[in-house]
């Protein structure tokens, strides 16, 4: 029989090999998974709530994303005359050579302009739902981006840097304000039903960051369940396992009082295994009454594409209904079947045809949603594209090439003065020519509608403090009530 000082031997012995394999378990987790942490002192979760600047207008975002540059003379930036110099040469055209080459001689918007709204806004036929809602919206037609590719076009409205690496918007807005919802993501990226956008992840990118700030993608083509317990899994043993689990990371943590970085990778694990339950409700869009799918036409069956777009658009109001502070929407994708999105190089009245379908309702139906709802006041929806088009046809085709010098964008909601449209490209839609918008001035004043001074939203990095307006930016304050 063993002595008592045995007995109490065997017990540390025990207890420190519990806690031995237990911190071999987190270590492992944390080597396979990244580093993150949590910056402001005083924040023990990367998902607290914490207080903007300065009272915001918004509390919540939405970006519908057009991957592929739509074009602003097509669709919201009317242009008489384009239309009266149809066929004419492009004035110093032949000084012009755009991403595919040399154009060819002008060509007037493919459809049909006509005033819109109580505020008479010219807006085309392609979209004429969204059309309807020209009084809820604040034009921006002049900005111009710094390339004409477009992954690092995509890369510059999300990051606003070309290159890779860097933190998107909704990375930035997450790690200064936190989430509104325990048990769900704070940023959501919803992947177009087609594929990603061509810059992929690097458009909800936490760069260098901590890694908990990090948008989750979600689409619709895969499947939800994923999240759910495995098979033979029982809801109290699946319990008893987490609170084992609890026990040993609060173990950990009381080893290491006051290591951020710990408490903000135990956080993300325990919002995954929160998100297990939280994420199939949320995603439900099956549970929406029937007026709801047909506002968005999420019940349009001989076109899966914009039924599952329209399906994309209804998950992101349930997301913010349910306190995720930013969301982005793709429409349009690259993937290995083929390019699905605006980029009309050869047949642009068919092919923008064909995606208008599948964006126009859904993204009219989102934001008529958020208006009965009472939500659109404080969610800022912004709709944006990587650049724009040409207003020639390429020499040989009948479609527009990559223009990055001028291009539109528009804001509904939360603190936007609508209706409203600021700055202007050329009479032809080439070029920003007056108030010229940067994508980092779009930034900034986005970030001021959330309530925050982009100038001091900062993060130290490689030996300086980065922003995500870089070192520009300014906030046009004429877009803001």
């Amino acid at each position: 029989m063993p002595s008592q000082h045995q007995t109490k031997m065997r017990r540390e012995f025990l207890g420190r090999t519990f806690d031995g394999l237990s911190s071999i378990a987190l270590l492992s987790l944390l080597e396979s998974s990244g580093r993150t942490a949590v910056s402001n002192p005083g924040i023990t979760s990367p998902h607290q709530s914490r207080p903007a600047h300065f009272p915001p207008r918004a509390d919540n975002v939405i970006v519908v994303f057009c991957c592929g540059a739509l074009s602003q003379m097509d669709t919201f930036d009317f242009k008489p005359e384009l239309i009266k110099r149809d066929g004419q040469p492009l004035p110093n055209s032949q000084q012009i050579v755009s991403f595919q080459g040399r154009n060819g001689n002008l060509v007037r918007p493919l459809w049909k302009f006509r005033p819109r709204g109580s505020c008479g806004k010219m807006i085309s036929d392609l979209t004429p739902q969204l059309a309807e809602l020209a009084d809820d919206f604040c034009f921006v037609h002049s900005l111009h981006s710094k390339t004409n590719t477009h992954g690092p076009g995509e890369s510059v409205m999300s990051t606003g840097f070309t290159a890779e690496g860097f933190p998107s918007m909704g990375a930035w807005v997450t790690f200064a304000l936190g989430s509104e919802n325990e048990n769900l993501p704070a940023f959501v990226a919803i992947e177009d039903p087609r594929g990603i956008p061509q810059a992929g992840p690097a458009n909800w990118s936490a760069g260098f960051l901590p890694a908990a700030y990090q948008g989750t993608p979600l689409n619709s083509r895969k499947p939800v369940q994923n999240l759910l317990s495995p098979n033979g899994t029982s809801p109290a043993g699946e319990k008893l396992a987490r609170e084992a689990l609890g026990f040993m990371n609060k173990r950990h943590l009381d080893k290491n009082p006051g290591d951020m970085e710990l408490q903000a990778r135990i956080a993300s694990y325990e919002l995954a295994a929160r998100m297990q339950l939280s994420i199939p409700e949320a995603a439900a869009v099956e549970s929406e009454p029937a007026h709801i799918l047909r506002l968005y036409g999420a019940d349009q069956q001989e076109n899966p594409f914009k039924a599952g777009f329209a399906r994309n658009c209804i998950l992101a109001r349930r997301l913010i209904e349910r306190g995720v502070r930013f969301v982005q929407v793709f429409n349009g994708a690259f993937s290995s079947g083929g390019s699905f999105n605006w980029d009309a190089h050869n047949y642009i009245q068919s092919q923008y045809t064909a995606h208008a379908e599948i964006l126009d309702q859904p993204v009219a139906g989102l934001i008529r949603d958020l208006k009965q709802r009472g939500m659109l006041e404080r969610t800022l929806l912004v709709f944006c594209t990587e650049f724009g088009r040409m207003p020639t046809f390429q020499k040989g085709t009948q479609g527009r090439d990559h223009n990055p010098f001028g291009f539109t964008c528009f804001l509904a909601g939360a603190g936007v003065r609508a209706p409203y449209s600021f700055g202007a490209t050329d009479e032809f839609g080439y070029k920003a020519v007056e108030q010229p918008v940067t994508v980092h001035d779009f930034h900034a004043t986005l970030l001021h509608l959330l309530g925050l001074d982009h100038e001091r939203l900062t993060f130290y990095h490689n030996g300086i403090q980065r922003r995500l307006t870089d070192v520009h930016g300014h906030v046009i304050d004429s877009l803001v009530h």
